[in-house]
């Protein structure tokens, strides 16, 4: 029996002047966004993994700060079960800082990516952002006591 994996991510929670940076994708007609980031690869750290996927998705040099939020997605216990099947995914999300470059679509995105958009945080509710726990977890700024673990989220 092959064992199935946990595959770790490390995501960026970028803030300028009360918006938030998020990568919009579209798919089966409609837009949805998520945080720049992406999956770790092996021998490379979460902090690596963070300024690689920011480069590639964002065309960003960024600095890692410290780790907000730690959620589980385990798909099948969430709208997507069909689409994801057995993803289970521990995504770590850092508080980060743009160091270089203006965020634009990057040399490698994804393949539902479609741009890069700052997102008032206020109108977080407007908005199909993936995990949905961050509309409210965001909309009065970063916690002061971090990191926060979210549980099993969407």
């Amino acid at each position: 029996m092959t064992q199935k994996k946990i595959r770790t991510s490390a995501k960026a929670i970028i803030i300028q002047d009360e918006k938030l940076l998020a990568i919009r994708n579209f798919s089966s007609g409609q837009n949805w966004y998520i945080l720049p980031g992406g999956g770790q690869e092996h021998g490379e750290s979460l902090t690596d993994t963070l300024i690689r996927e920011c480069r590639e998705e964002a065309s960003i040099g960024i600095s890692a700060g410290d780790i907000i939020f730690i959620r589980d997605y385990i798909a099948l216990n969430h709208q997507f079960a069909e689409e994801d099947g057995d993803i289970h995914q521990v995504e770590f999300m850092f508080k980060v800082e743009i160091t270089d470059g203006t965020p634009s679509t990057g040399s490698h995105p994804d393949i539902f990516q479609k741009g890069v958009e700052w997102l008032p945080l206020k109108d977080l509710d407007n908005y199909a952002l993936y995990p949905s726990a961050l509309k409210k977890l965001l909309k009065h700024g970063l916690p002061e006591n971090e990191p926060v673990y979210l549980g099993d989220v969407n």
